[in-house]
């Protein structure tokens, strides 16, 4: 029993990390266009030198990173918790 409990605790770690992966990725993307475009403007470029850029977007990538991968496993934990318990029932 301690096996398969382990073998589920390590899925649900690693479907945490793919979806924690894919959603730094957009966030990334998706914060890197407006930040560079800003950049790029007279008054972006008088406040925002290149490695304010990148703490940007990585500050968010990250975030979204441990706040995805946190939810997912969260929720197949809750999940089969829920599943445990019926069949002792």
């Amino acid at each position: 029993m301690a096996s398969f409990d382990q073998a589920m605790a390590k899925q649900q770690s690693r479907d945490g990390v793919v979806a924690g992966t894919k959603a730094a990725g957009l966030a990334a993307i998706v914060t890197a266009i407006p930040t560079v475009a800003i950049g790029r403007m007279p008054l972006g470029r008088a406040n925002l030198n290149y490695t304010a850029q990148a703490l940007i977007i990585s500050t968010v990538a990250g975030a979204a990173y441990f706040i995805v991968a946190d939810k997912t496993i969260l929720a197949s934990a809750r999940r089969n918790s829920f599943k445990n318990n019926e069949a002792r029932n």
